[in-house]
This record gives C-alpha cells, structure tokens and sequence, in this order.
C-alpha cells in the first residue's frame, strides 16, 4: 500500500502512452498483431516503473525511460506502416507529450490537497484531453504533418532534447522539476505553440488549397460547357435543317402515296414498281429514325451520315424516348462529340484495319450509353483516365463529356485495350 499511489501513476502514464501511439501510428498488420505490441510496449514500460518505485529511485526511472525509449523506437518500428524519419516524428511527439503531462502534473498538484493522488488526477485529465482533441480534431491534419517530417522534425526533435536535457543532468529529478518549473513551463509553452502553429498553418494552407482547386474546377468546367455550347447554334440549324427536310419529306410522301395509289388503281403495276424502285434510291440514309427523341436523332442522323460518307460502317440501337431525364441537347452534343471523335479515329486508322463505329443507347433504370471503335495503338489515356489530346486545339470535345457527366452525377469510363477505344456513360 506504501507504493500504491506510485503504481497507480505509472499505470496511468503507460497505459496512455499506448493509447497516444495507437492514435498517431498507423500499424501495418491486425489488430490482434497491435493489441499484443501494445501490450508488450505497455508491460516494458510499467515493469520498469514498478522496479524504480520500490528502490524509491525516480531519478533513475526518468533515465531508464529515455534508454527504453530508444530500445522500443527500433525493436517495435517494423511492426508500423510509416517510414522510419515518419515513425520517429511522431515516436518523438508521444514522448513529448508524455513529458509535457508528467511535468504539468507535477507542478499543479503542488498546490492542491493530497499531492501524491492529485498528480495521478491531472495526469488523467491531461492525457485525457490530449486524447480527444488529437482524435476528433488533429489527427487528420497529423497524417499530413508527418507526411511532410522533413518542415517539422526539427520541433519535435528541439523539445525532445531539451525535455531530455534536463533530465540527463539532474541527480534528483524532484528538485530539478521543483527549481526548474520557470524553465521548464516555458519550454512547454513554447513547444504547445509550435505545434499549434503548425498545425493551424497547414489546416489554412488546405482551405486555402481547396477552395482554389475547387474554383479551378468550376472554371474549368465553365469553360468547357462554353466551348461546347459555341457550337450549339451550328447544331441547332443543323437540327431545324433536318426536321424540316423530315416535315418535306412527309408532306413528299403523301403525294407519292396518291400517285401510287392511282396506278393501282388503274391496274398500273409495272409503272407502280418502278416508282417504288426510283424512291427507295432517293431515300436519304440519314433520314432515319435511331429513337424517339427528336433532338438526340438528328445528331446522330448527321454523324451517321458522315460516317456512311467516309466508309465508315456505323452500328447504331438507340431506345432513348422523347422525354428523357437529361437535358436533351446537352446528350445531344455528348453523342455528338463521341461520334466525331470516333470517326476521326478510324479515319487515323492503318489500311490494314477495317474501321467501324458501334454505338449502344439504353435505359437500364438510368440512361446507359457505350459506344467502340478501332483505334491507333498509339491512343494512350491520361492520369485521370481520360482521351489525351496530343494536338493543340483538340479534347474540347471530350472535356465537354466529362463536364456533362460531373453535372448528373454520372459515371464515365474510358478505355483502350488491343487497338480498340471503348467509352461507357451511365446517368
């Protein structure tokens, strides 16, 4: 019972130096593998402690601790995912703040009742506090910290040693802590401050950091809806070209229906067959009904035709219905871009490879369109996996997809396997 309040402060201080590690480290193994790390680190530290409280030598316990220290930083280091500099930042910060709790408490239950219990309290409290503000508040931003060690060794390494310092060149650490309180406070105001410092800096540099990624990609995006609705007027004519020549069409075909429903009539059947023969070689291709939404079918009547015109064989299903759950012209210029691209592509192609388009467009719940085609074996994607504009001037088109697809929450994927181009859009 003599010793009880020490071992009760020495299980308190290693069982939260674990719990520090288990916040600020990042295992490489299960937890199991974790847990019984922990547990030997945990057992090392408080069987050293119990050792030093019963021949009543604190000062050799808090010089014991720093050769433990360096034991365990190397023994136990394998065992986590960070580099070794990464693991020794934050190895140091533990210690640090381990250092900065022992302190505290030691200067603030002098003047509270019952000292010996006292101590234990605040160190409870402390290291309590420093537990919820690293996991609900800091951690993320401590990732980031020690994955850039290199700006912010020096701090941890600063307080470690000076901490260190004083303990190395004292023969009875209760008077150093005792005489050296001024000191050592201002080490640990200094030491608090440059870590706020740091992290409250780098916290800024993200907001700052996000919010210009985030106005440089609706810039971006901005822009490339601009440029892709720079051509919408073209396409719009475009489109009222080819529904009035449909409405001609129909209004053509009324008349020929009456003219060959009198030479039926008048038992003329030859000259009845031969009218329906010079019709069918005059029916335009492009004329043809892919689905029943009238804008999307004049887009891809046009880039039909301009495929059929270069020799490209074209196979297109389209089941888009009138009203669908995008805006219209905008799938439009999607198709639109696609089908350019895709026939500029096979215009690129070797003679010896046969060029096609086939395009797919369904509802599947949502609007699922996929479209391939042969492609050069140059054809390579970007980072982010989509098409590379290797030409000035050129990818508008495909930046235009992409901005399509961030609008409706979509899901676009590019790929390019053996020669061939393939590009799925789900929204």
């Amino acid at each position: 019972m003599e010793h009880f309040p020490d071992f009760l402060r020495a299980a308190v201080s290693t069982t939260a130096n674990v719990l520090l590690m288990m916040t600020l480290l990042q295992p490489k193994y299960s937890k199991k593998v974790t847990l019984f790390t922990m547990l030997g680190i945990l057992a090392a530290d408080l069987g050293t402690a119990i050792y030093c409280y019963l021949s009543g030598n604190l000062t050799l316990l808090s010089k014991l601790d720093i050769v433990l220290f360096a034991v365990l930083c190397f023994a136990v280091r394998p065992l986590f995912k960070d580099t070794f500099m990464q693991w020794l930042f934050s190895y140091l910060t533990v210690q640090n703040i381990s250092d900065i709790v022992i302190i505290l408490s030691f200067e603030i239950c002098r003047f509270l009742p019952y000292p010996i219990y006292a101590n234990t309290l605040m160190r409870v409290i402390l290291f309590g506090a420093f537990l919820i503000i690293l996991t609900r508040y800091v951690r993320p931003l401590y990732r980031q910290v020690v994955e850039h060690w290199t700006a912010y060794f020096a701090v941890a390494l600063g307080l470690y040693i000076t901490f260190n310092y004083y303990v190395l060149s004292t023969d009875d650490i209760i008077v150093m802590l005792t005489k050296q309180a001024i000191p050592l406070l201002l080490v640990i105001f200094t030491g608090i401050a440059a870590y706020g410092s740091i992290l409250l800096g780098l916290k800024n540099l993200q907001r700052e950091y996000r919010m210009k990624e985030e106005n440089q990609k609706m810039q971006a995006e901005r822009e490339y809806l601009q440029l892709a609705a720079s051509n919408m007027s073209q396409r719009l004519e475009l489109m009222e070209e080819v529904s009035a020549q449909n409405s001609r069409a129909a209004h053509d075909r009324r008349h020929f229906n009456n003219v060959l429903l009198e030479l039926l009539e008048e038992g003329k059947a030859q000259e009845a067959v031969a009218l329906l023969e010079r019709q069918n070689q005059v029916v335009p291709k492009w004329g043809k009904v892919y689905c029943e939404n009238p804008t999307v079918n004049a887009a891809v009547c046009h880039y039909a035709g301009l495929a059929g015109h270069a020799g490209i064989p074209a196979d297109i299903t389209l089941d888009i219905p009138r009203d669908v759950n995008v805006d219209a012209l905008e799938l439009s210029m999607v198709l639109s871009n696609l089908m350019e691209n895709a026939i500029q592509a096979c215009e690129k192609l070797p003679e010896n490879r046969s060029p096609y388009l086939r395009l797919t467009c369904r509802i599947v719940g949502r609007l699922l369109l996929e479209l391939e085609n042969p492609c050069k074996e140059s054809t390579v994607l970007d980072e982010d996996g989509y098409p590379f504009a290797r030409e000035e001037g050129h990818g508008i088109g495909s930046k235009s997809v992409i901005a399509f697809a961030k609008k409706y929450d979509g899901e676009l994927l590019y790929k390019v396997e053996n020669g061939f181009f393939r590009v799925r859009l789900l929204v």
